[in-house]
């Protein structure tokens, strides 16, 4: 796609592990391409934003909108809890993502928050994590096994920013063994799986401020999520 000067910068935020191409085997910064395919189809400029820098301030100043996408577990500590032996945790990512999202909420920056983006969105907030759904729920169909995506129905609450991009109802593709216990401050429940987990939230107001725990960047063919992040951003650019 060949830029105009229009379209909004988009932060992503992105993964420091071990990962092999070509011939070499080290310590990478990267990203699954679905989620810069999906800010590309709805007419963003992705830039990846890696968990090496504390200068949150200035990296916020540099875009229009921010993505906290999916990945490792919050470390339990920032809310109170003992760590699950199930949880497996990322710190500097938390450190990071956690700093740059004071930042864009300060700024009033658009926010996207994917499956660990909204628990990074609530814990930030002062809210708390089930660690371990399968602890409390049958269901399998929020990660079924390693690696596969389920499918899970949402019910998102009339008149919220979500129903106005989804509708009253919509089916998305989820990977998340932990999940929402106590929303954060001023976060507002805006959608829910058919046994109750909380599935999106939202910040009242004008501002852009919505995390989901499904994945979006798993559906190419539905990109009205991230359409929807780049209409605020062009909207507070």
């Amino acid at each position: 796609m060949a830029s105009n000067g229009s379209e909004p910068v988009i932060g992503l935020t992105s993964y420091l592990e071990p990962a092999k191409f070509l011939v070499w085997e080290t310590e990478a910064a990267l990203l699954h391409r679905v989620y810069v395919d999906g800010i590309v189809a709805a007419g963003g400029i992705p830039v990846l934003l890696p968990p090496v820098s504390d200068a949150h301030e200035r990296l916020v100043s540099a875009v229009d909108g921010l993505v906290l996408v999916g990945g490792a577990d919050v470390d339990p500590a920032r809310y109170g809890q003992e760590q699950h032996a199930t949880t497996y945790t990322r710190p500097n990512r938390d450190a990071f993502e956690f700093g740059l999202l004071r930042s864009a909420l300060a700024a009033r920056k658009p926010v996207l928050g994917v499956c660990r983006g909204l628990q990074v969105l609530s814990v930030a907030l002062g809210g708390t994590l089930t660690q371990h759904l399968p602890d409390t729920l049958d269901s399998k169909d929020h990660q079924p096994a390693p690696g596969t995506f389920g499918t899970t129905t949402v019910t998102l609450a009339e008149g919220s920013r979500a129903a106005s991009i989804f509708g009253a109802e919509t089916k998305v593709p989820c990977y998340h063994h932990q999940a929402i216990d106590r929303l954060g401050d001023g976060l507002v429940p805006v959608g829910w799986a058919a046994d109750g987990t909380i599935e999106a939230a939202e910040l009242p107001g004008d501002g852009f401020v919505l995390g989901v725990q499904w994945h979006p960047e798993q559906n190419p063919g539905d990109i009205r999520l991230f359409e929807a992040l780049i209409a605020a951003a062009k909207e507070t650019k």
